[in-house]
């Protein structure tokens, strides 16, 4: 995906608003969760550690270096810290991490269980099926080095026992990719509730399989 065209002032503002939404949207409570976005400059922006999202200000964004060390804020970073800088150092084409609690996707990680690719928008906005990444304690460098990996072809991965991380190209980007794979955990659990999911006819899934890798280099 090609880097954000966006100044360090609007990459903030954006990365800020978008964690707003994830809030309003259910997709976390409290201060759960957390973001992140690549800077210009090749910093990175990310949220605060325990700090409410509607009482959150740009004043309270913390920008780090690759290397994790604080370079612009008074606040300490998120706790996991290390997942976001983990991610972004390890794939150059990726420029926003969301680090989400969303409810169903939150089901299928903590029953350790891929959410499949039983819709079109998923291969193409994703890559595929949304694999689980091995449990591994929160905050730390084995979580980052296991979640990292996973998203080098796919925009989203589900932590087992905990949550969903996706990125994107921009904080907006990385909330779309965690909004489809939340409706796209819903739509599945009802869907074996009514009966079988049935997976899309391998035609349709040949179809698309290169449409995500184009959209993340363009």
């Amino acid at each position: 995906m090609t880097a954000s065209r966006l100044t360090a002032s609007e990459t903030k503002d954006l990365l800020l608003s978008t964690a707003r939404d994830l809030l309003s949207k259910g997709l976390v409570e409290g201060t759960s969760g957390n973001l992140s976005a690549r800077l210009p400059d090749g910093h990175v922006v990310m949220t605060p550690s325990s700090l409410d999202y509607e009482e959150m200000t740009l004043g309270d964004l913390v920008v780090c270096d690759l290397d994790g060390e604080v370079v612009e804020g008074e606040r300490s970073p998120t706790t996991e810290k290390a997942l976001h800088l983990a991610c972004l150092r390890r794939w150059d084409d990726i420029h926003a991490v969301i680090h989400s609690h969303a409810l169903y996707c939150s089901m299928f990680a903590v029953a350790r269980i891929p959410i499949p690719c039983l819709i079109e928008e998923l291969d193409v906005y994703v890559g595929g099926e949304v694999p689980v990444a091995e449990y591994k304690m929160t905050g730390s460098d084995e979580l980052a080095a296991e979640v990292s990996r996973h998203v080098g072809d796919r925009a989203a991965v589900l932590m087992a026992n905990h949550g969903l991380l996706a990125v994107g190209k921009d904080p907006r980007d990385a909330m779309k990719v965690t909004a489809l794979v939340e409706r796209t955990a819903r739509i599945v659990w009802g869907a074996r509730l009514l009966g079988d999911a049935v997976p899309l006819p391998p035609e349709t899934v040949e179809r698309f399989a290169g449409v995500y890798p184009l959209m993340r280099s363009l």
